[in-house]
């Protein structure tokens, strides 16, 4: 058999294999995918999903409207509530991929067509910045191409098993997906309950430590590694312990911050929502405890 015919034989086995369970997915004009993970459950990415009404189209043609059960914007996660028939969940791959594994990526076209395309992976343990500046880690790299309307479409291996979702297109036509591993699956299972993570927010704006160092010299301040408030959010937790746009956070939870990762580790280790910040505004040191809101 040559190679075309075997590339031929593993496409179509993917396709056959995964194909039903893919979904075509409409928020207004903007088209993504999805994939079925059990009965009225369509799992897809957070960034996809823009209001709270959705069409989802079926392989068989069948529309259904949807609405999100719970999504996880940070973590770029979302479920899908819609009427799946018996359209049969996607199969997890349940040992991990290896560099060069063969993987295809799948979406639905607004038509109900399906779109397959072929690649390898290319990478492991990448990361990438979520829909609200989160930095999540452990994507997969691949090389299979995919073109609008397929965020959220499952990358699958020659079995048609679910290896992961692809999210975001990189530089030279690379593709990054969030792994389809335990932690995922688990993910995937508590927002198909509707059970949304808990996320700490200060309600703020902030600027990278780079910006802030440049913005304070060319007013005359010292340089301090932090970050630089831009906005505070009315009435947000920030503002009621009195942080103000100007100040530089410098410090959380007892540990110096230099990126925007280190204020969020430090608001997930937040257990009670209480963490006392650093500031330096102008050139005076305080601190502020802050309680944190969930969002």
């Amino acid at each position: 058999m040559s190679v075309l015919e075997e590339l031929h034989a593993a496409t179509a086995t993917a396709a056959a294999n995964a194909g039903p369970a893919v979904v075509g997915l409409r928020f207004g004009w903007r088209p993504a995918s999805g994939v079925v993970i059990g009965p009225g459950r369509v799992l897809t990415c957070a960034h996809a999903v823009r209001r709270d009404e959705a069409g989802a189209v079926f392989a068989d043609g069948r529309r259904e409207p949807g609405r999100p059960a719970a999504v996880d914007a940070a973590g770029d996660l979302a479920v899908i509530a819609a009427e799946t028939a018996d359209v049969p969940a996607i199969e997890w791959r349940e040992e991990p991929v290896e560099l060069g594994t063969p993987v295809f990526a799948l979406a639905r076209l607004g038509d109900g067509g399906l779109r397959v395309t072929s690649g390898a992976v290319s990478a492991l343990g990448r990361s990438f910045r979520g829909p609200r500046g989160r930095r999540i880690a452990g994507s997969i790299e691949h090389t299979a191409a995919v073109a609008r309307g397929s965020a959220g479409g499952p990358l699958v291996d020659a079995d048609g098993r679910l290896v992961g979702l692809s999210t975001v297109r990189i530089d030279g036509g690379l593709v990054l997906a969030l792994a389809g591993d335990a932690e995922l699956r688990a993910r995937a299972d508590a927002l198909a309950r509707g059970e949304a993570p808990v996320r700490r927010t200060l309600g703020v704006g902030v600027v990278s430590s780079r910006a802030a160092r440049r913005m304070r010299r060319a007013v005359g301040l010292p340089q301090r590694d932090g970050l630089l408030v831009r906005e505070v959010q009315a009435g947000g937790p920030a503002a009621v312990a009195g942080v103000e746009p100007g100040d530089l956070i410098v410090a959380a939870a007892g540990r110096a911050v230099a990126s925007i990762d280190d204020l969020h580790a430090a608001l997930d280790g937040a257990g009670d929502g209480e963490i006392a910040l650093g500031l330096v505004r102008g050139q005076s040191d305080r601190e502020v405890l802050v309680t944190a809101g969930e969002g």
